[in-house]
C-alpha cells in the first residue's frame, strides 16, 4: 500500500466522507448531515485517512465536556485489514486526548466482531447494550467505553 496519511477532515472531504457512508453503512448519514457535522458543528472533529490523495476512511467524534462520543468509523472495503482503521482510531484518540477528552464512548453492532476487536485494542470495554438500536435490522448495539 502507498503511504497512508491521517489528517483532520476539511470541507473538501465532505463528498468523500458522504460517499463512504453510502458504501459502508446500510443506514448512511445524508450529505447534509455529514456537511453539518464536518464543517459547522463546533463540537465535532473528523479525521480522514488518504492514500495517494483519495480518502479511504474516516472517523468522527463529538466532544461533550471531557467525553468523546465517536459517531462513525468507516474504511473503504478494499482498504480493510490493512491497518487503516487502526491508524484512524489511534490519531483520533491522540488528538482528542490532547484536547482534554478523558474518555471515549461508541456504539457498535453486536455482530461486528472486527470492529469490536479493533476498539478493544485501544482499550474500549463493553459496558452495556442498546436493544434493537439499529433500525434496519433491529440488531442490538454494544456500548463501549475507553477511560
Amino acid at each position: 500500500m502507498a503511504e497512508l496519511i491521517v489528517r483532520r477532515a476539511e470541507k473538501k472531504d465532505v463528498d468523500s466522507i458522504a460517499e463512504l457512508e453510502k458504501i459502508c453503512f446500510t443506514m448512511p448519514w445524508s450529505y447534509e448531515s455529514v456537511y453539518q457535522d464536518v464543517v459547522e458543528n463546533k463540537r465535532s472533529l473528523y479525521v480522514v485517512a488518504e492514500v495517494e490523495g483519495t480518502v479511504v476512511g474516516y472517523a468522527g467524534v463529538w466532544g461533550i465536556a471531557d467525553e468523546g462520543h465517536i459517531t462513525n468509523v468507516a474504511v473503504a472495503p478494499e482498504f480493510r485489514r490493512l491497518h487503516v482503521g487502526s491508524a484512524i482510531i489511534s490519531v483520533l484518540i491522540d488528538v482528542t486526548v490532547n484536547a482534554g477528552i478523558k474518555k471515549h464512548t461508541l456504539e457498535v453492532r453486536k455482530s461486528n466482531l472486527a470492529a469490536i476487536r479493533l476498539y478493544e485494542k485501544y482499550g474500549f470495554k463493553e459496558c452495556g447494550q442498546r436493544k434493537g438500536y439499529y433500525e434496519d435490522t433491529g440488531e442490538d448495539a454494544l456500548i463501549m467505553w475507553r477511560e
